[in-house]
């Protein structure tokens, strides 16, 4: 019986982006017939907790430079989506709220694309989310560098 061929190192970079993209393509296609962007809802699903949330974080969340950002945030704010009010503990900072439209928009939205989603089954969604976040944490610590 022939050995498997050996992994590269960048194997596993190659199945996360074409993982990442394939997913972002079917999310897309969902979100388009709602009339949603997948940046969108990115910065809605960060809003729907109902916190509130600064331009920075929001950035950060959504994967997005600030000026496309503050854009987006513009036209849901133009979609009545999304309202800003003033950060009451620090009066220089802005903070970004889904409006009560907002969250029925996003709460139909979410529904949507949870019914699209499709599941690798029994545990296996758990399982993959966990040893992502355990991955995304090691790639964030700067002492694994």
């Amino acid at each position: 019986m022939p050995s498997p061929t050996p992994r590269r190192p960048d194997d596993l970079v190659q199945l996360l982006t074409r993982a990442e993209r394939l997913a972002a393509r079917r999310l897309q296609v969902v979100l388009e017939a709602e009339g949603c962007s997948l940046d969108a809802w990115r910065v809605m699903a960060s809003l729907s907790d109902g916190e509130g949330h600064h331009m920075t974080g929001l950035a950060e969340a959504a994967f997005l430079p600030p000026p496309t950002l503050t854009k987006l945030v513009d036209q849901l704010v133009d979609q009545n989506l999304v309202h800003r009010r003033v950060d009451p503990f620090d009066r220089r900072r802005i903070l970004a709220h889904l409006t009560p439209r907002g969250q029925e928009f996003w709460q139909r939205v979410d529904q949507v694309v949870r019914a699209a989603r499709p599941s690798l089954g029994e545990g296996d969604d758990d399982r993959l989310r966990s040893l992502l976040d355990r991955l995304a944490a090691s790639l964030e610590d700067p002492a694994r560098v």
